[in-house]
């Protein structure tokens, strides 16, 4: 008696065929050329066009990206991008650049917290953040690639909006909704959002209305900073961004609300997106600040987690290394769909 063929699933039978790795090849070498086009028209060498060519061929690829890691429609939104960045560009009209640019900015924003995997450790959480930082740096060099016409503060506002409302609709997909916050999550989600909320309004309240005596001071220590140090940190990325993208990779190995978390780490990734808008800001002192946010927040960052890490019992050496050998929570590969 003959016994039935076995179904092996679509996705399996292509990857024995090596045929699954051709889209992600694919995807690698646009990012690569397109990335390298946008450095030669910083730099400038090559033809004029090769800056609005390299931020089309980054804003497809990114929002390509986006999509199939979020288990949305790569052959839908991708093509769709392609078509705003072209209508964009050959219509040469500010406020479609301008909308280019900062779509785009969000994109890289969103993408470079979801391409980060779960951390067991603080190092791997700090080289997940510099994943993220690095895919938001090659879509700052193509938001600026589209020539947009802005007002700096206005345009990193809506930037970092668009990259919140983003991630919020889609941690809620990945961090099973609002009801599977607990308490725990349900008060760290509270505490970003006051954080970040007070940080915008600080910022705001102290550049229109704040007293001229601490204005004064606050810009003396920027300007200390810029000329002993070469920048100064951007400050909602370096308290809350940078601190949450790494502690919320800690939480993902161990608690699927972690993904709660690392929404926050927008804060980081969508300034880094917007650095090089300011045209007063060399690309030395916007890439110094993005440096400095990352390594004063990662202090943070590893702070959190310590102090996560003694509230669960863990507070000695042996505890921590076997707490972290432990947290194996699955979760697909960094090129893979989380949905």
């Amino acid at each position: 008696m003959s016994r039935a063929p076995s179904r092996v699933p679509l996705e399996q039978r292509i990857g024995e065929f090596g045929a699954s790795r051709w889209p992600l090849t694919i995807w690698f070498v646009v990012v690569a050329a397109s990335t390298a086009a946008l450095v030669c028209a910083m730099v400038p060498v090559g033809p004029d066009w090769l800056g609005t060519a390299g931020s089309i061929a980054v804003a497809t690829a990114f929002t390509w990206g986006l999509a199939a890691r979020t288990g949305g429609r790569p052959f839908v939104f991708a093509p769709l991008a392609l078509a705003c960045g072209l209508v964009a560009v050959l219509t040469d009209q500010d406020l479609l650049l301008t909308g280019a640019a900062v779509g785009t900015s969000a994109v890289a924003a969103v993408l470079g917290v979801m391409i980060t995997v779960p951390a067991a450790g603080i190092a791997t959480a700090a080289r997940e953040c510099v994943v993220g930082l690095l895919v938001a740096g090659i879509g700052a060099m193509a938001t600026v690639g589209f020539e947009p016409a802005i007002h700096k503060e206005r345009f990193e506002y809506v930037g970092l909006g668009l990259a919140f409302l983003g991630a919020i609709v889609l941690v809620h997909r990945l961090g099973a909704g609002f009801h599977g916050l607990g308490r725990r999550g349900l008060v760290i989600v509270a505490i970003g959002v006051v954080v970040l909320a007070v940080t915008l309004l600080y910022a705001e309240m102290l550049r229109r209305y704040g007293s001229t005596g601490l204005v004064d001071q606050l810009l003396e220590w920027v300007a200390w900073s810029r000329d002993h140090l070469g920048a100064f940190p951007r400050p909602v990325a370096t308290v809350l961004g940078v601190p949450a993208l790494a502690y919320g990779c800690h939480m993902r190995a161990r608690r699927r609300q972690g993904w709660w978390v690392c929404a926050f780490g927008v804060a980081a990734t969508s300034p880094t997106a917007t650095a090089l808008a300011n045209p007063a800001v060399s690309v030395t002192e916007a890439a110094l600040s993005v440096v400095y946010g990352l390594a004063v927040g990662l202090v943070l960052g590893w702070f959190l987690i310590r102090l996560d890490l003694a509230l669960t019992g863990n507070r000695g050496r042996r505890s921590r290394v076997a707490e972290q050998a432990a947290a194996v929570r699955p979760e697909p590969s960094r090129f893979a769909p989380l949905l």
